[in-house]
């Protein structure tokens, strides 16, 4: 009896098993995505190359047609293949402009869940890496940071101020060196200009947010820990009163 079977048969039985095929099917499927990438890895295959074919893909791993489609379908959801008239499955890299495109979907709107979301990930970064801040930040890091804020602070329209909002904040994660982070900040990029163009910058872009940012920075030059943590917990807090429960 083959393992096709025995998921065909399961869901065919009770709510339970029909939970259970689900699973198995799943779990063929995720199996089946991670030995493509294994493939991929394995042949040094790199954009622009041919995946092996549907039929030669579900002989090598022993999986049904539809099983090797499903897992197709998610690879080119990720942004790693894309299928081409007469050609099949092509190595592509749109993974990080396919995060950005499903985070994007969801920012619509700016609600409660995605504030706290946002900014309790931003408080990881920024202020739970205070100590890699203070090793690795030079005098010149300061002084882009004056110069992000003064920008911001002179400009007079509220989306061009956010953007020099955005680059204080991105030139603070971009000393840490660390290239995950910057990019994660540029996919979030969308949701936290939403943030910095709120209710309540339009009240404060130009003094409080201002005054908040050269706190900031002034604590990073004097390596003042507690206030660094303190300020910057502060700042990525405000606005909440502007989401109700």
């Amino acid at each position: 009896m083959t393992a096709r079977t025995n998921v065909v048969r399961l869901k065919q039985g009770s709510a339970r098993q029909k939970q259970g095929a689900v699973h198995l099917y799943d779990s063929a499927v995720e199996t089946l995505v991670g030995q493509i990438k294994a493939l991929i890895d394995e042949r040094n295959l790199g954009v622009g190359d041919p995946l092996p074919s549907e039929r030669e893909l579900g002989e090598m791993f022993t999986s049904s047609r539809t099983t090797v489609r499903e897992a197709m379908r998610i690879l080119k959801a990720y942004g790693v293949v894309d299928v081409r008239p007469k050609v099949g499955a092509v190595i592509i890299d749109r993974r990080m402009d396919a995060v950005f495109e499903l985070y994007s979907f969801n920012t619509l709107e700016l609600s409660r869940q995605t504030f706290l979301d946002t900014q309790g990930f931003r408080q990881l970064i920024e202020v739970g890496a205070v100590d890699q801040l203070f090793e690795r930040a030079t005098s010149e890091d300061i002084v882009r940071l004056r110069e992000a804020n003064d920008a911001m602070r002179e400009e007079e329209q509220l989306h061009i101020a956010a953007q020099h909002d955005f680059r204080f904040h991105s030139t603070l994660v971009g000393i840490l060196g660390n290239k995950q982070v910057n990019e994660i900040y540029r996919i979030m990029k969308p949701v936290m200009l939403k943030i910095m163009e709120s209710g309540v910058n339009r009240m404060k872009t130009h003094g409080v947010s201002f005054d908040e940012h050269g706190g900031i920075a002034d604590a990073l030059e004097s390596r003042n820990r507690f206030a660094f943590q303190y300020r910057m917990s502060q700042h990525l807090e405000a606005g909440l009163a502007l989401f109700k429960e």
